[in-house]
């Protein structure tokens, strides 16, 4: 689908002066009105305290930790809840605790979050004294019932919308919680449960449990990796706070000072450490994480962010990334087939306001990424099912587009049809669901009409925005470096700078089968660079009778041989 170019601001304003002309203009276009808002020193990070409930959850949890009480975490089965649980048993251990598991529900046996299944379970096998959820819960009605029959405490940290009513835990934390007064409500999982981490340290300062000799006070530094890998991978909007916690978190991972799992993972994505971005932990990183909970168990992935042996960690991480290769396989095949289904509708005129598909041979834990693939391509509002493991279940994963928030659709649907889903939740852009077997075809046809009603046509006019052309003298290593390893992070609500021109096309031959090498001149003058566009439509593509183009592009330093040049990575690409 054809989306319409825009371009941000291009005014700057005078307080931010100091900066690179080119970097003044960007940050402007992002609402950056001073120069404190991009300085990212840990003194400014928001202090723990006005997170509701978050000292009675500390109290409790340093209470039982000193008791030396068994401590069970369950968490979610993406790179978020991994990368939650690795950080609630790490900080435990590290205060002390002698007796910390963790358990993450394998999707296609438990299903999502703190179940009455899942705590019969934990009670069989781990004999908890104490649940914390992390990265879930906020849901979790019977399962916290359950829990709490069988006399166990239960604390829920979660980030995710909570519903009317709440579970009966001894204490929730999420920034969501209503009066809750916490100014960032885009903490990802891995987020809440750090600051629930920091409280549970100060109240063990207050009682002088920490001692120098025999049981030094841990430094939260150590865990600032995973808060950034967490963070990245769940793409929740990257606000000031989350920006500082990422920005740490990554110079902690270039410092050499990260868990050996992440570093044996970017070892595998082949990524350098010492020009490690935000992108790569969103791109390289989380998905060989998610893979181990879209295919087996995420208890490999928490496994590999726990291990305190390099080989150990290596050969995790090797596991999941033969499982990230496996789960490109699937989802490959399944997106050849949707798009086929959605290429035929658009060509009947009869793509509606939203996707819906199913289909029984579908894999449940890929159809996440199939419905983001097709909401990016088709932009709108896509939900993809597929039969539950047990097969008496339909599992259904929803993707949105800005001005449609999916979870408040899919309440709409269950206030309108209390029976049709079996549950629901999540986000304004992502949710997922469960549905009785033989309900798609009366869940597919209400989702259309609740569309119908919500929607204007005018959304579904895809956009994105670009930060302007640049002038000759912009086209530079420094420039480049400045914007990409500099001045971030960049990543959701956040986004990286990209810009557009017109070029003469010099040079062009495809490397790697699928990638387009290019020569570019700028017009008017005597400027040449190199340009790369990934994966280009082979149809279009080299194509030597064109003469110029029009791009949209970021800038890059590329390195080979040991040798740094410009580079300009293309993101669209068409004949002028």
């Amino acid at each position: 689908m054809q989306k319409i170019r825009l371009r941000r601001s291009l005014d700057s304003s005078p307080i931010l002066e100091d900066f690179h002309p080119v970097l003044a203009r960007v940050y402007a276009a992002r609402s950056i009105r001073s120069a404190d808002e991009v300085e990212y020193n840990l003194v400014r990070l928001l202090h723990y305290q006005s997170l509701k409930n978050i000292e009675q959850a500390a109290v409790i949890l340093s209470t039982a930790l000193m008791q030396q009480n068994r401590f069970l975490i369950i968490g979610d089965f993406d790179s978020d809840g991994a990368t939650s649980s690795a950080l609630a048993v790490g900080a435990l251990r590290s205060f002390g605790a002698t007796q910390v598991d963790y358990l993450v529900p394998n999707r296609f046996e438990y299903g999502y979050g703190l179940t009455p299944e899942i705590v019969a379970l934990a009670l069989a096998t781990k004999k908890p004294d104490l649940i914390i959820t992390v990265d879930n819960g906020i849901t979790s009605h019977a399962g916290v019932e359950a829990a709490k029959k069988a006399g166990l405490q239960v604390i829920i940290t979660d980030h995710h919308l909570p519903a009317a009513s709440l579970p009966a835990a001894d204490v929730i934390i999420n920034p969501q919680l209503l009066a809750d007064t916490f100014p960032s409500k885009n903490l990802a999982g891995v987020g809440v449960i750090f600051y629930v981490m920091l409280a549970v340290r100060q109240a063990l300062r207050e009682c002088r449990w920490f001692h120098k000799l025999t049981r030094p006070e841990p430094m939260m530094l150590q865990f600032l990796d995973l808060v950034a890998l967490g963070t990245v991978a769940d793409l929740v909007p990257l606000d000031y706070n989350n920006r500082l916690l990422v920005h740490q978190g990554l110079q902690w991972i270039k410092a050499g000072k990260a868990r050996h799992g992440i570093y044996a993972l970017l070892k595998l994505a082949k990524r350098e450490v010492d020009r490690l971005t935000a992108s790569d932990l969103g791109y390289s990183v989380a998905p060989r994480l998610n893979a181990a909970g879209r295919l087996a168990d995420m208890s490999l992935g928490v496994a590999c962010l726990l291990a305190d042996d390099v080989n150990k960690a290596h050969e995790f991480a090797s596991q999941l990334h033969h499982l990230n290769e496996e789960r490109r396989t699937i989802e490959a095949d399944m997106q050849r087939e949707a798009f086929s289904i959605l290429a035929q509708l658009a060509a009947d005129k009869l793509l509606t306001k939203g996707v819906c598909l199913f289909d029984t041979h579908w894999h449940q834990g890929v159809i996440g990424l199939l419905a983001a693939r097709i909401t990016e391509r088709f932009h709108r509002p896509s939900i993809i099912c597929a039969l539950s493991h047990q097969g008496d279940e339909i599992k259904g994963s929803a993707r949105s587009i800005q001005g449609v928030h999916i979870r408040d659709v899919l309440a709409i649907m269950a206030t309108r049809e209390p029976t049709l889903m079996v549950s629901f939740g999540g986000h304004a852009m992502a949710a997922g669901f469960t549905l009785r077997r033989d309900a798609f075809t009366d869940f597919s046809k209400l989702f259309q009409q609740v569309l119908d009603e919500q929607m204007d046509d005018d959304l579904l006019q895809g956009k994105y925005y670009t930060d302007g052309e640049l002038q000759p003298v912009d086209f530079c290593l420094h420039l480049a470096e400045l914007l990409r390893y500099q001045a971030g992070p960049w990543g959701q609500g956040f986004p990286e700078p990209l810009f557009e021109g017109h070029f003469n096309l010099l040079a062009q031959r495809l490397v790697g089968n699928r990638h387009l090498k290019m020569t570019l001149g700028l017009a008017g003058s005597s400027l040449q660079v190199d340009a790369i566009a990934f994966h280009v439509n082979l149809e279009h593509w080299p194509n030597h009778r064109v003469e110029q183009i029009t791009i949209t592009y970021r800038l890059d330093a590329n390195r080979y041989q040991g040798r740094k040049k410009l580079q300009l990575v293309v993101e669209t690409l068409e004949a002028a």
